[in-house]
């Protein structure tokens, strides 16, 4: 592992700084397909206390950046904040003519307004509509950035009028929520209009006003409201009294937001890697173009059926295909091969990691990935004891196991083991632990104590 500073500058460039600064310039023969560049123009605002509540009122959605005071002698900070602004700039020229409007605020200069806007994460981006506030916990890059603005920029609520628009309602294996309202002008329906705008774009919601196809969908009642997990047939009703307000729809779409499958997608990678549990999460990776990956992936999402109601396990799947300038820095860092399905435990603390073998390059069986899963939620599957990954081919029996360790203990120590290199690799040991604890300060956007 490379150290200090070079590391966590390449593990901060790789999470955090994938910017669409390129303009291609094509021939007058083949134009349409320019891809923009900043054209110079000085479009985000230095927003303050005394100017943010009028910026707020011009916009219909003000996309806001804090920042704390970078020390000018110091050529990585400035760099960062040069390919910042460069991402921030471009957006906002792509944006301008959908009236969303950009900002910046500086958060150890105007500490009275972050304490009223609740923020105190310097690299936080949030946007500003309707009077709710949504992070941005996305890929650092213009082009998903903008894509997220201009999902933002729809109505919060699809409406489901036939019966295509409930065959791609199912087709979307995502995060979903879907409510039946007597009529879109009924106060109900504005409440949970009011609520998807908390959870706007990354989770969907959707609406049905017509009995016929409401009952198609699984809604018996008006004002019922279901929840889909992702890769769930099965939906969860909203229990409580009709209809339901604003604040319950809310808290109810937070209780069941972490799935049992969820996929981590640029436009919510910290979102999902951030939402940890207990500092571990279980990983897979499946590239699902791929015959083998997609076979992995339907056993994945068999698993998640049957774990759906335990809180304390969730899949995070990764498609490699989403991420191609991380493999080389997953594969070395977990010691996997990406070309092939993996399913590990990652502490995100340190990024150990400790990944299930196969058995003669084949997939592991349904019982087989459950047998696994079991033993993880057991603990007896941990980054604490990786020394070796769990294979399917150790058919060793626990007692069997236990007194082969006996027998180890019983090995005769020899006198002139020297203490001092002993000492010394424990130093050097520490000393990694500590450089990866740094690594994963510096890969996540920095807190400032306020």
């Amino acid at each position: 592992m490379l150290c200090g500073k070079v590391q966590a500058m390449r593990l901060l460039n790789a999470f955090g700084t994938f910017y669409l600064l390129l303009g291609l310039q094509l021939t007058a023969g083949s134009r349409g397909l320019e891809f923009p560049s900043h054209d110079g123009k000085d479009r985000l605002i230095n927003l303050s206390r005394k100017n943010f509540n009028r910026f707020l009122k011009k916009y219909d959605i003000l996309v806001v950046f804090f920042t704390i005071t970078r020390d000018p002698q110091n050529a990585y900070e400035e760099n960062q904040w040069y390919l910042t602004e460069q991402m921030l700039e471009l957006a906002a020229q792509i944006t301008e003519r959908e009236g969303v409007g950009f900002g910046v605020v500086n958060l150890q200069n105007d500490r009275k307004l972050a304490e009223k806007l609740g923020i105190f994460e310097a690299g936080a981006i949030y946007a500003y509509k309707s009077g709710h506030k949504v992070a941005y916990d996305g890929q650092r890059s213009t082009d998903f950035l903008v894509e997220f603005i201009l999902e933002l920029d729809e109505h919060p609520v699809e409406e489901i009028n036939t019966k295509i628009e409930i065959q791609a309602f199912k087709r979307n294996e995502l995060s979903k929520v879907i409510g039946y309202f007597e009529s879109s002008s009924s106060a109900a329906f504005d409440d949970f209009v009011d609520a998807a705008l908390d959870f706007q774009p990354l989770i969907s919601f959707y609406a049905v006003f017509q009995k016929l196809l409401a009952k198609q969908l699984g809604l018996t009642e008006v004002n019922q409201i279901d929840f889909y997990e992702p890769y769930m047939k099965k939906s969860i009703t909203m229990s409580g009294n009709l209809p339901h307000d604003n604040s319950d729809i809310e808290d109810f779409v937070s209780d069941h937001k972490r799935a049992t499958l969820r996929k981590l997608r640029p436009i919510n990678l910290y979102d999902i890697w951030e939402d940890d549990i207990n500092d571990i999460h279980v990983v897979a990776f499946a590239d699902e173009s791929d015959p083998e990956g997609f076979e992995f992936l339907q056993l994945l999402k068999e698993i998640a059926q049957l774990h759906t109601d335990d809180p304390n396990l969730s899949i995070v799947w990764i498609d490699p295909d989403d991420f191609a300038l991380l493999h080389d820095y997953w594969e070395r860092t977990f010691g996997v091969d990406l070309s092939e399905p993996q399913i590990g435990v990652v502490n995100v603390t340190d990024a150990d990691s400790v990944w299930m073998a196969r058995r003669k390059s084949r997939l592991p069986t349904l019982a087989e990935l459950e047998k696994w899963i079991s033993e993880v939620l057991s603990g007896k599957i941990n980054t604490e004891n990786d020394d070796d990954d769990y294979n399917l081919d150790d058919d060793v029996d626990d007692d069997d196991t236990e007194g082969e360790s006996n027998d180890r203990n019983d090995v005769d120590i020899d006198d002139d083991f020297d203490e001092e290199d002993e000492e010394e690799k424990e130093e050097k040991a520490s000393a990694v632990v500590e450089e990866k604890k740094e690594i994963r300060k510096l890969s996540r956007r920095s807190k400032l104590d306020l």
